[in-house]
């Protein structure tokens, strides 16, 4: 069966709202290729933490691709949220799932995940002080 972007099948059973997948999509930097996922992973699983999230999988894509349904990893998440798997997808900040210059892109994707009952939160400090939560 081909799936598109706004293909959503029922869950028999719901995740605990507790229960979250951690999303990495960095920029990697010629001299340090790792510290920004390396930071943004540490950074979520700070966030969850407090908030007494639960993280049951950490899914890393390269960045570079602005269509989120084209990343596996992306898919990945998709495929955890369309289960009920997961209640809640904590990614570093918007631009992670896709750039500015993409933004419809971003706001289809959170719009399909709130339709599967799966909350955003962003875990970046400036954004994470105001609930971190996508309204």
């Amino acid at each position: 069966m081909t799936r598109t972007p706004d293909t959503r099948e029922s869950t028999a059973v719901a995740a605990p709202a507790s229960a979250a997948v951690l999303y990495v999509c960095g920029e990697r930097s010629k001299l340090t290729p790792t510290l920004s996922a390396d930071r943004a992973e540490a950074e979520g699983r700070d966030f969850a933490e407090v908030r007494g999230l639960t993280i049951t999988e950490v899914i890393t894509d390269p960045y570079g691709e602005p269509d989120p349904c084209h990343r596996e990893g992306w898919r990945r998440v998709r495929e955890l949220a369309e289960s009920g798997a997961v209640g809640v997808v904590i990614v570093r900040w918007p631009a992670c799932i896709a750039p500015e210059s993409s933004h419809e892109l971003r706001y289809r994707e959170v719009s399909w995940l709130q339709g599967c009952g799966v909350r955003v939160r962003y875990s970046w400090e400036p954004l994470a002080a105001g609930g971190g939560e996508v309204k």
